[in-house]
């Protein structure tokens, strides 16, 4: 009975965060503010630290966020990061590569070491502070790619900087994670790191995602074409398997499943069955994504926050802006050549989503963090994705309103 029961509580979560998801949905809609936004506070709400915990059936709360919920969640997180694969093409991702890689390495760089300097400043151990660090350098893509459709600007310069940068940053990021862990898992700690090894961790996956990503472009084509598939549903269902199977690919190397799932929407982004999968993953999407945020939003325990934490929290945010703004806004206006579009690629790094929580999970599991620091890190997540899609929506709204930005991004492109 046990097995069932849990089977039970994981649909009632399921049921309850999508309905709050889509009533805040609605509700964020006619404010004017980003959806995204409203199915993380509805996560936030009905969460088990929220409302949650005050509907209880047999002596247990009705939402619970077990494994089985999370786990959904990450299937969102992937579906996500397939339908962003879709939105471009191998050649435009390469093209903007020199760019791309700049934005994305200084986006983890930046924050990185910025975070280092001042958590160490404030006395936290090197330990703590790396894995602080750590959190900031991650970029949760997922939710700037919301807004940006929602604004039908997924076609343009700055959203393409934005994804490229944004999957190099999340590889890198990753990269930093393993090294982190391994030094968090070793005995001899912060002492014993050895640069080369740090080195060969880094270039390890850079070289794997490079090769999956040559793979899918070549070989994701030519398994699902239409000549090959011809009963109906074939060819989505060949799809998912395929991302679904790259993902857990890219996870099982290391790497994050999402760059999997990425590397093959990307390879289908050119083929013929391209309208037929977007169709499909656009309507997936729908229940996924807001899934995706209410969980992201379900799992932010406010109750244990005192004027220490926030104090912290304060510190870590202010870092988490800046240290995204100057590393991926200044690059990406120098390679844009355009202050406004530079600043939106700033602004959509700075949401840190579901790689900062992975950081601050592996910390906590592996007894470095404190409750404290893990509470502050799940704060400064839920600020960074809160101020993201409403900065640039603002950003986005300016530009509607001086409808003559058009005709100067049209001359700028002449001179280029």
């Amino acid at each position: 009975m046990a097995a069932e029961a849990h089977f039970i509580e994981t649909i009632i979560g399921v049921g309850i965060l999508l309905f709050a998801a889509k009533l805040m949905a609605e509700l964020f809609l006619r404010l004017k503010l980003p959806i995204v936004l409203g199915e993380l506070l509805a996560g936030m709400i009905v969460g088990p630290f929220a409302l949650g915990s005050f509907f209880v059936l047999d002596g247990k709360q009705l939402l619970q966020i077990s494994d089985e919920i999370k786990i959904l969640g990450e299937m969102g997180a992937i579906v996500i990061l397939f339908m962003a694969g879709l939105e471009m093409t191998p050649k435009e991702f390469l093209k903007g590569g020199k760019a791309s890689f700049t934005v994305g390495t200084l986006g983890v760089v930046v924050p990185f070491f910025a975070g280092l300097v001042v958590f160490q400043m404030f006395g936290f151990d090197a330990l703590q502070s790396m894995l602080i660090a750590t959190a900031l350098t991650a970029t949760s893509i997922a939710i700037s790619i919301q807004v940006l459709s929602e604004f039908g600007k997924l076609k343009a310069p700055e959203a393409r900087l934005i994804i490229g940068a944004a999957v190099v940053d999340d590889i890198l990021a990753i990269a930093v994670l393993s090294v982190v862990t391994s030094i968090a898992g070793s005995d001899g700690g912060v002492d014993n790191i050895d640069l080369m090894e740090v080195t060969i961790t880094i270039l390890q996956v850079l070289g794997f995602f490079a090769i999956m990503l040559i793979v899918a472009v070549v070989v994701i084509p030519k398994i699902i074409t239409p000549r090959l598939w011809k009963a109906k549903g074939s060819v989505e269902g060949i799809a998912t398997a395929s991302f679904f199977g790259a993902a857990a690919l890219a996870g099982s190397i290391g790497l994050s499943p999402i760059v999997g799932a990425f590397a093959v929407g990307m390879a289908l982004s050119t083929t013929k069955v391209f309208e037929k999968v977007e169709n499909y993953i656009g309507k997936i999407g729908l229940i996924f994504a807001p899934l995706f945020f209410a969980i992201i939003g379900a799992q932010v325990d406010l109750r244990a926050v005192d004027l220490n934490i926030l104090m912290i929290s304060g510190v870590i945010i202010a870092v988490a802006i800046v240290t995204k703004l100057l590393g991926c806004g200044l690059p990406a206006m120098f390679f844009l050549k355009n202050k406004a579009q530079g600043m939106r690629v700033g602004i959509g790094m700075i949401s840190r989503g579901e790689v900062g929580l992975i950081v601050a999970g592996v910390g906590v599991t592996a007894g470095v963090l404190t409750s404290e620091v893990y509470s502050t890190i799940v704060i400064m997540v839920a600020v960074t994705t809160i101020i993201t899609p409403i900065w640039l929506k603002i950003e986005y709204r300016k530009e509607q309103k001086s409808g003559n930005s058009g005709s100067e991004q049209n001359i700028e492109q002449k001179h280029e």
